[in-house]
């Protein structure tokens, strides 16, 4: 059955690389107009061309999701010009000062990633709430098996990503029956973000070992699930997490 999201306005944070990326075209290929956050322009300005191809509308907007002032004023000129009835909060980050050993652990890096994988997601939805209930949309939080099991040595995005969960499950019993708010937990897949896990033979090895599938998920992968999930084939989900993992959290 195919997925048409004509008419509907999709918002993407972290929407001009890997998962993200492939989201916002997901969107846009099923009919939505799709409108990508990120903070660097020029990647925006490439994927809204790439959206517009698609004969859908889209606007360039820079966005750091971590300064909720921006966040408020940027959804308020989305819902002003396109209306909003799909978010995917999907901006995260995970860098070398937050990784390690606890001792290892940045006072700087922890704030950092929670800044933005979580403080940055409730940012959006609040941002985004009005529009959406107005609209009976759909939020979706995208997480990662670190937000249904633990990671060795990423603490603080682990700390975030169950924060994520647990965000989606509130907000679904606040906004329901207006909005439907679901999360998506990917395993891991091959992006930017994992280049250097990639190329490191050893670990990736030890990564598909650990996979049922025995492999790396493709971005495009894990963004059927999402439009899937924004979509009126999924009108009694809310509150959810789907693990999108090879069978990651299987064992």
């Amino acid at each position: 059955m195919e997925i048409d999201l004509s008419g509907k306005t999709a918002v993407i944070t972290g929407g001009s690389r890997g998962i993200g990326r492939a989201i916002t075209m997901g969107f846009a290929e099923a009919g939505a107009n799709a409108v990508p956050l990120s903070r660097t322009k020029t990647d925006v300005e490439a994927v809204v061309e790439d959206v517009r191809e698609l004969g859908v509308e889209s606007r360039v907007e820079t966005l750091d999701v971590a300064d909720s002032a921006a966040v408020e004023a940027c959804f308020e000129r989305i819902g002003e010009d396109l209306g909003i009835d799909i978010v995917v909060n999907n901006a995260g980050i995970n860098p070398e000062t937050a990784l390690g050993t606890p001792s290892a652990v940045e006072d700087e890096g922890f704030d950092l990633v929670t800044d933005v994988n979580l403080g940055g997601a409730f940012a959006c939805a609040r941002a985004a709430g009005p529009a959406l209930s107005e609209a009976n949309g759909t939020l979706i939080n995208v997480a990662s098996v670190g937000g249904l099991v633990g990671l060795p040595r990423q603490h603080p995005y682990v700390a975030s990503k169950h924060g994520l969960v647990g965000l989606t499950k509130s907000l679904a019993l606040d906004w329901a029956p207006d909005v439907r708010v679901n999360c998506l937990a990917p395993g891991y897949v091959a992006t930017e973000l994992t280049a250097e896990v990639q190329d490191n033979e050893k670990l990736r090895k030890s990564i598909e070992r650990r996979t049922p599938l025995g492999r790396f998920a493709e971005p495009e992968e894990i963004a059927g699930p999402a439009v899937f999930l924004a979509s009126d084939l999924a009108s009694y989900a809310t509150g959810a997490t789907v693990a999108i993992d090879g069978g990651w959290t299987a064992r």
